[in-house]
């Protein structure tokens, strides 16, 4: 791992060479994919069943691209006790916060006697993409599920890579409880070009969201403007900011997200020097037993890295900088420094709140903007489901305290149609 600290001289050329990870798909990747969504597009089910078959290594066809919804509760039926319990609890508490989002249509009445306002509507369905490659993340079905139930949306379309022909059950119970409407077996870029295009099995959808390879990302950049996407989710990052604490608790909270993948990346930050070399040792320690500790280690080679700052100031602006995704202020008293965050995707606050808790059970979202992105985004949030038209209504007396206004402003761009469109009205309103 880099060591680095902020009173080196070059450490603003260290920091932006180590946020500098090659999170782009690159124009091979986009143009392989290109060729994916325009086959899909052009050749339907077949074009999915082919690719699935190259990609994924079993014979899918029509009559089994769709797993029922027999088939789903069959899985709900067959995963333990501890598991429906789990999802359980994790989705209720998802639900619980989602539903304090819901936004409300309103309308005011303003002096001209304008009667203006904002309508809220679901959207009428929604592409859900669970990824299937080195895990399988029930969590990401109710983290993207639920939000869509609780904005209304009616029509929730999952699908989910099954390399081998192998289903995961404990996806397949999620989709269960979280009242997925229809599930299919698809995965990668085609199941992107299957939800923005509509094929003979797989009904087109309004917006795809959830997190994918860089195949299912450069796709979902790709479809945006055929249909909405929720954001382009990059590798997993985890930003840890401590000036205490217990090292071995640190430690496993930073390889937190750097067993996701290789590409993901870990960040330790403290004041405290002999902290670090704690934290750093207790890592070595955690690697020895750790089931992922290969992807850890070339997370952390190739990504990963360790600050000495000197005091909260440097810490804040180095945060900031980073735009995490996720971001621990692991602090006796976080309210020191959470004034100063600027940008972060989601913020973990004291001791016990390990990062963890908010990916499966905490209740907020776990879709979250990464690779910085946290500067102009937000989590996935009930937001994502829903769309907004402004309400317009008015009297002939708003139109004759507005008109002039507007007519002189149209004539002002040279649009005379325009103009014409409120100079009809009042003429005949004042002829009246």
């Amino acid at each position: 791992m880099r060591k680095l600290d902020s009173h080196q001289a070059d450490f603003s050329d260290q920091l932006a060479s180590l946020l500098a990870r090659e999170t782009d798909t690159g124009a091979s990747i986009q143009n392989l994919v290109a060729d994916i969504l325009e086959k899909v597009r052009c050749e339907g089910d077949k074009a999915v069943c082919d690719y699935t078959q190259k990609f994924d290594h079993w014979d899918m066809n029509s009559d089994n691209i769709e797993i029922s919804r027999e088939r789903v509760h069959q899985a709900w039926k067959s995963v333990s006790n501890e598991d429906r319990a789990a999802l359980e609890l994790a989705a209720n508490r998802i639900r619980t916060f989602h539903e304090r989002q819901k936004p409300e249509s309103w309308e005011y009445e303003d002096e001209s006697g304008m009667v203006l306002g904002q309508r809220i509507l679901a959207l009428d369905s929604v592409g859900l993409y669970v990824p299937g490659g080195k895990a399988a993340y029930p969590s990401s079905v109710l983290m993207n599920a639920i939000p869509a139930h609780v904005a209304g949306v009616e029509k929730i379309i999952m699908v989910v890579p099954t390399p081998n022909g192998e289903l995961n059950e404990l996806v397949l119970a999620a989709a269960h409880i979280a009242n997925v409407t229809r599930v299919f077996a698809v995965g990668g870029a085609q199941a992107i070009a299957a939800l923005a295009y509509g094929t003979e099995s797989i009904p087109k959808v309004d917006k795809v969201v959830g997190p994918g390879n860089k195949f299912v990302a450069a796709a979902k950049r790709q479809v945006f403007g055929t249909c909405g996407i929720d954001m382009i989710a990059g590798p997993s990052e985890i930003v840890v900011m401590a000036d205490s604490g217990e090292p071995t608790w640190l430690a496993a909270d930073f390889l937190s997200q750097a067993e996701h993948d290789e590409a993901a990346q870990s960040i330790f930050i403290s004041t405290d020097q002999q902290l670090i070399n704690d934290v750093e040792a207790a890592i070595h320690e955690h690697l020895k037993t750790l089931p992922r500790s290969e992807i850890c280690k070339a997370s952390l080679q190739n990504h990963g890295a360790m600050i000495h700052v000197h005091d909260l100031s440097e810490a804040a602006d180095i945060i900031n900088t980073i735009a995490p995704e996720h971001l621990e202020l692991a602090m006796d008293d976080p309210d020191l420094l959470l004034p100063f965050i600027k940008h972060a995707g989601a913020i973990f606050l004291g001791h016990h709140v390990a990062e963890a808790l908010g990916d499966y059970v905490a209740g907020p979202n776990h879709v979250l903007p990464t690779n910085g992105t946290a500067r102009f985004s937000s989590p996935l949030s009930v937001d994502d489901f829903v769309k907004k038209s402004s309400i317009l209504r008015g009297s002939a007396q708003a139109l004759r305290n507005l008109g002039s206004a507007a007519i002189h402003l149209a004539h002002r761009e040279g649009l005379s149609a325009h103009a014409l469109s409120i100079e009809v009205r009042l003429k005949d309103i004042e002829s009246s």
